[in-house]
């Protein structure tokens, strides 16, 4: 894992390709600076898009976030420099909020005509989600060539701490690679819900961003940070939501689970213990347990941790 910082030539690279918006292709930056460019996704500056072999600038303000959890991780000897990364990237924060003018993102609904931009701004935006990111996704089947990609980054958006919820239509029910894919990311602890009725196709991130259709292609796309608009499509989102089924992944995907919630684990949930106190007792890490919980809950129905004990307690009477 990196812990350095970022040295003279990779804060040159980055600058360069925040000064053309935010993206190269990988090729270029291969060609250009390779270590250089291997460093910067290794920080988390740059996201790698797959399908398109490009690269995105990532704000180092969520950048930092990432790489301070990770030194931390790594023990107390790194405590002391994770602390100080915010203040040493600060220059490059300048830099990508001149370029991007992310400062005060207010009141601000921009429309996007061009794919390979709305691609881009998507990528940007969910490489800076700390929280929570919300997909409303109709048709029927996911494209599969993004699939596999779609699967690591749902493993580090969750590894990060980021809840998901997605929302399809019945027609992924009948694909076999997307029941194999939502089986996937259910494992890590995804939640995801179909619904049969119309919506629109929606995006939301951390509840300040919204991106959705600006025409009826869906070739042109509106971004939206006006803090009222996106609570109203947040509204919206939990509406659907509440109203869609859940479903057994698993099932549809064929896979007879080879092993479920441990027993145990409902018993202590029931018994009131906090997701902590129940990794703690049982020996387990945090990310398992929040996995199978976010099982219970999907099965269940259960919104919260609360009102899932509340359930496990009933249950158990």
């Amino acid at each position: 894992m990196t812990t350095d910082l970022p040295n003279a030539s990779e804060r040159a690279l980055y600058r360069e390709i925040v000064s053309r918006g935010g993206r190269m292709m990988l090729r270029e930056a291969m060609a250009q600076a390779p270590e250089a460019t291997r460093r910067l996704l290794d920080f988390g500056l740059l996201v790698h898009h797959v399908v398109d072999e490009s690269l995105t600038a990532v704000s180092p303000r969520t950048a930092v976030g990432r790489l301070g959890a990770r030194m931390r991780a790594e023990g107390a000897g790194l405590l002391l420099r994770a602390e100080e990364t915010p203040a040493a990237l600060e220059p490059l924060s300048q830099a990508y909020e001149s370029a991007f003018g992310r400062v005060d993102r207010s009141n601000l609904v921009r429309h996007v005509q061009d794919m390979e931009q709305i691609r881009h701004g998507i990528l940007q935006a969910e490489s800076e989600a700390r929280e929570e990111i919300l997909a409303a996704q109709p048709g029927g089947a996911r494209p599969h060539q993004f699939l596999k990609q779609s699967l690591e980054l749902t493993r580090n958006h969750l590894a990060a701490g980021i809840a998901l919820r997605t929302i399809y239509q019945p027609g992924a029910l009948a694909d076999p690679p997307t029941t194999a894919y939502a089986a996937d990311v259910t494992d890590l602890g995804e939640r995801i819900r179909v619904l049969d009725e119309p919506y629109t196709r929606l995006l939301i991130f951390d509840r300040r961003t919204a991106i959705i259709p600006a025409a009826a292609d869906n070739t042109s796309a509106a971004f939206i940070e006006d803090p009222t608009v996106v609570a109203s499509l947040v509204a919206l989102f939990e509406r659907d939501w509440a109203r869609a089924t859940i479903v057994d992944w698993h099932a549809r995907a064929g896979r007879p689970r080879e092993s479920g919630v441990p027993p145990e684990l409902t018993d202590l949930l029931a018994a009131g213990l906090t997701q902590k106190a129940i990794a703690s007792r049982l020996g387990l890490s945090e990310r398992t347990v929040a996995a199978h919980l976010a099982r219970l809950r999907e099965h269940h129905g259960a919104e919260t941790l609360f009102q899932l004990g509340w359930l496990m307690r009933e249950g158990a009477r």
